[in-house]
């Protein structure tokens, strides 16, 4: 019993080394097999694209081959005797190649280039040509384009670089592994004890075969990272290239839209300038008036010429442009155009000025108003309260548009031309034929003198200063009286000068001045529309007749 013991004991000892090293082997194949679970949950993870299209390049490759095999068994069985077994697995051969045959049309795009999206760039915009500050931000959205397309490349060799590196470490532990299994002196137990407390791989043969698949799958990813590298240089020069054209189309851009905005502020200063000195050494407004409307015009004119010339490429192709739509926007704009020239012909020939009165026929349309501003397009006219608004219209304090195209189809009247401030105007009442005319019509030139004498007097001067410009035959100012017979009555007419601005104001008070004097005189008596009714020899009644007939006599 003490012998048995003791030769147990013995074997006990000797084997203790043999478990201690069988123990190890264990640990490091668990090792690894946790090191390899590591990396293909990265290779397998859903959103490794990589690997998602090489498993499916892979299967494609896998189901050409099956329907190869396939397609051999069937012709081989199509070559053996008919019989049931031959014919029965002869269709099942066949609805199995129609089956492999869908599936290889599904992965068809995996055929020769697996990758081809993910290495391959995007068809460029066409690069813009940045000849303006407005399209700049057109080049910066481009630049911004290209450095995202950029991007997802880089992103992308970043990521197949990763996926390499994980499938040449799975390799190498696969390697290491496949040593392990094979240089154990009890490659059986460490066998029996793997498939008892599972692990990865239970057989040398599984360890081949993954090798097998990381080095495919190595071989075909490195090649396709050798050909995006190529690729990823040639396009990130490319890029390079573009973005630096346009970020120095931008730059001088810039640099031309500033000196543009120095010149125009420089003309705008000068403008300023002229108009302050103008309005310094000139003191009469409408001259003021013009020459900022003219400042105004030539500035305008001077921006938009730099304007052009400095953005537009080929001026020769505009003239061209212009000349071929010339007749189809004179015909089109044809009131525009004429609005356009009207305004020259008003300013140059000087026939109206801003603060003028004048009046404005149109279709029966009676409209007398001051100017307020002759503009490109229209004069603007503000209606006061004058004769013409007290007879005819019943309306004042509009303001009236009048397109300058009138003034080659419409009759313009101008109460303050060259400077004349007034103008003529008449007040007319019939007297009866027995009165004194001769009275009546001294008492209303009388009353005329006695208003009118400034106006009369710088009327004057005004037609003297006017002898230079124009022929005038009769410079006779003083208030004018006429007597005419009417069917009623002398008709006594009076005419005198006044303020075109005011000629309603002094027409009211000479008016009150005549009827007053008028009626202190016994001998002149005011006639007026009446009816004269007879009863036998005797008269019986005079009443003013109010359909405006001749008096019965």
């Amino acid at each position: 019993m003490k012998k048995l013991l003791h030769l147990i004991s013995l074997l006990f000892l000797s084997l203790t080394p043999l478990f201690a090293e069988l123990k190890d082997d264990i640990q490091q194949i668990k090792q690894i097999d946790s090191q390899i679970t590591k990396i293909n949950n990265f290779l397998n993870h859903q959103n490794n694209i990589w690997m998602k299209k090489y498993s499916n390049y892979q299967a494609y490759q896998q189901v050409s081959f099956n329907l190869n095999q396939t397609q051999k068994e069937i012709q081989t069985l199509q070559e053996s005797p008919n019989t049931l077994e031959n014919q029965t697995q002869l269709n099942n051969l066949k609805r199995n190649l129609i089956a492999l045959q869908n599936q290889k049309d599904l992965l068809g795009n995996y055929k020769d280039a697996p990758f081809k999206e993910l290495i391959e760039p995007n068809k460029l915009e066409k690069t813009p040509n940045v000849t303006n500050p407005l399209l700049i931000i057109n080049a910066l959205s481009h630049i911004k384009k290209n450095n995202e397309e950029l991007g997802n490349l880089q992103k992308n060799y970043k990521t197949l670089e990763e996926n390499i590196s994980q499938l040449q470490q799975k390799e190498q532990l696969l390697k290491n592994l496949l040593l392990l299994y094979e240089s154990s002196s009890n490659e059986t137990k460490i066998q029996q004890i793997c498939a008892a407390d599972y692990c990865l791989f239970n057989n040398t043969n599984q360890i081949y075969e993954e090798i097998k698949n990381a080095t495919n799958a190595l071989r075909i990813l490195e090649n396709t990272k050798n050909i995006f590298a190529t690729t990823l240089q040639i396009f990130s020069k490319e890029i390079e290239e573009i973005n630096n054209n346009l970020t120095a189309q931008i730059k001088s851009q810039i640099i031309k839209g500033i000196t543009i905005g120095v010149t125009i502020l420089f003309l705008l200063g000068v403008a300023f300038s002229i108009k302050l000195g103008v309005r310094k050494y000139i003191h009469d407004n409408e001259r003021i008036y013009t020459t900022n409307k003219i400042i105004n015009f030539l500035n305008i004119t001077l921006i938009i010429l730099i304007l052009l010339f400095a953005y537009l490429d080929n001026v020769g192709y505009l003239v061209t442009v212009l000349g071929f739509a010339s007749a189809g926007l004179a015909i089109a704009m044809k009131d525009l155009f004429m609005s356009v020239l009207g305004w020259i012909v008003i300013v140059v020939g000087g026939s109206v000025h801003a603060g003028d009165r004048i009046k404005v026929i149109k279709e029966g349309a009676v409209y007398v108003g001051d100017v307020l501003d002759i503009s490109i397009l229209r004069i603007t006219l503000y209606e006061d309260i004058t004769l013409t608004t007290y007879t005819e219209n019943r309306r004042a304090g509009r303001v009236i548009f009048i397109p300058n195209n009138f003034v080659f189809t419409t009759m313009f009247s101008n109460y303050t031309h060259g400077g004349i401030k007034t103008v003529w105007d008449g007040i007319d009442f019939t007297i009866t034929f027995d009165s004194d005319h001769a009275k009546a019509c001294h008492i209303a030139r009388e009353c005329a003198k006695k208003y009118a004498k400034g106006y009369t007097e710088s009327t004057r001067k005004q037609f003297n200063k006017l002898r230079d410009r124009y022929t005038l035959k009769n410079t006779n100012v003083e208030p004018r009286v006429f007597s005419l017979l009417e069917q009623n009555g002398i008709r006594i007419s009076v005419w005198y000068l006044t303020n075109a601005y005011a000629t309603l104001a002094l027409r009211s008070a000479i008016s009150a001045e005549i009827i007053d004097l008028i009626l202190k005189e016994d001998n002149i008596k005011i006639a007026y529309p009446s009816t004269t009714v007879y009863e036998g020899n005797k008269l019986s009644n005079t009443l003013p007749k109010t359909d405006g007939s001749i008096p019965l006599t």
